[in-house]
């Protein structure tokens, strides 16, 4: 169940994206059926990558059983998960807020600054 859930957020965030990317196309009137198959593309990828890690985790689990280690089975595939859960739904919550700021100039204050902290951080962290 807990992997329907995550693809389901995750498919959600995108779909959101999407729409969002082709509403910003419109308001500023860069509208491009190439970008739109470039981001189509980009989300299915996307999905593709979180099913694949939802995968992983069921199988990291089901070989933790023949080891008789299935503790630390559990703990490495929940990671691998939820760390590549964290990261696309970060990413698309991203995207979606720049799309906002772009269609919406008066919330593109707020927008940016959140934007700013969080690329901050992510620079932080690099270092």
């Amino acid at each position: 169940m807990q992997y329907i859930i995550m693809l389901t957020i995750v498919l959600g965030l995108a779909l959101a994206d999407f729409v969002t990317g082709i509403i910003k196309g419109y308001v500023t009137g860069k509208l491009s059926s190439a970008k739109m198959r470039r981001g189509g593309l980009n989300k299915i990828c996307e999905l593709i990558v979180m099913v694949t890690a939802c995968g992983l985790e069921i199988g990291i689990r089901r070989l933790g059983t023949y080891y008789s280690s299935n503790v630390l089975a559990g703990i490495t595939s929940a990671v691998a998960a939820i760390a590549v859960f964290i990261y696309i739904a970060i990413m698309e919550i991203i995207s979606i807020l720049e799309n906002y700021a772009e269609i919406n100039p008066q919330a593109a204050g707020w927008i940016k600054a959140i934007l700013r902290r969080l690329k901050n951080f992510k620079e932080d962290k690099n270092e």
